[in-house]
């Protein structure tokens, strides 16, 4: 009898043994999924910042914008019984008619329109950019980012475009008026605007993200490098003649185009992995028709 209840007290030790294991594995994922949550993964111990876990990148790439292959329904029904390939052909052909005669419209509205034109299509690349960092930084649900961006792309749009009316419309801006004094202090005034841009960053710095708040602090200075320098550019070749702004982008349009059709028709060798429908076929086709098209499109305006 003694040996029997020896025996199930010796079967009962490892029960309570594995059942302890089983909790502390328990605890263990728990533990684990704690850590994998977006405010905790990315700050060790002492504070300092950790890359995004892998686990957040998906949910990441689902909330930045993404483009869209979608045409308008009474296309879709219109071109229903076509094959894929001579649908999406026909597709593209409809609006790339339509933007051409969009942009010949705007081409005689003059000067003024392509600048503002330029102007919007500067904000919506900005916007595009800035979301892809905002939505990074907002994981951590740190305050003012995609306010301070913008703020810094309106003084970077004072700082270059008030330079260039003084330039050009000095005669006209030099009379007394209310945007006189804007006018003659304009660069105090831009150096005071990103003095205070500055100040505001520095304000709305978190402790433990100082690393991940000053790299979109850089990811907001490259964007505005890249997108209100090339506009600024863009505008002051306008200021130099059309010439100089409707051949570059007519060549753009001529190339893009052109390497589609020669894709199309006789497009059969991959051109890179990153874009697997485009093709050697294309690309050397497209380079072609531009220096020609291109030339012709030059001597027509000189």
């Amino acid at each position: 009898m003694t040996t029997i209840i020896n025996r199930s007290n010796g079967d009962d030790r490892p029960q309570q043994s594995s059942s302890l294991n089983t909790q502390q594995q328990q605890q263990q994922k728990s533990h684990a999924n704690v850590v994998r949550k977006p405010s905790v993964d990315n700050v060790d111990s002492d504070g300092e910042d950790k890359l995004i876990d892998e686990s957040n990148i998906e949910d990441l790439v689902k909330e930045l914008p993404q483009s869209s292959d979608k045409t308008v329904q009474f296309l879709d029904n219109m071109l229903a019984v076509l094959p894929n390939k001579w649908r999406n052909y026909i597709v593209r052909s409809i609006f790339t008619l339509i933007m051409v005669i969009g942009f010949g419209l705007v081409i005689y509205w003059g000067p003024l329109a392509l600048m503002i034109l330029t102007l919007c299509i500067q904000v919506k690349c900005f916007q595009e950019i800035i979301a892809i960092g905002y939505s990074v930084y907002r994981v951590h649900g740190l305050p003012w980012f995609r306010s301070l961006s913008w703020y810094m792309l309106i003084t970077s749009n004072y700082f270059f475009y008030a330079e260039s009316l003084v330039e050009y419309f000095s005669l006209v801006l030099k009379q007394p008026n209310i945007l006189q004094p804007l006018i003659s202090y304009h660069r105090f005034i831009s150096f005071t605007l990103y003095v205070i841009g500055f100040v505001w960053f520095v304000l709305s710095l978190v402790k433990r993200y100082y690393l991940r708040q000053f790299s979109l602090f850089a990811w907001t200075h490259v964007t505005l490098l890249i997108v209100v320098t090339q506009s600024y550019l863009i505008i002051q070749n306008m200021f130099e003649g059309l010439i100089w702004f409707i051949v570059p982008v007519s060549m753009i349009v001529i190339n893009d185009s052109m390497a589609y059709l020669f894709g199309f028709f006789f497009g059969k060798t991959p051109l890179i992995k990153l874009s697997p429908k485009k093709t050697w076929e294309g690309f050397i086709g497209g380079v072609i028709s531009t220096v020609f098209l291109g030339m012709i499109v030059s001597n027509l305006m000189i």
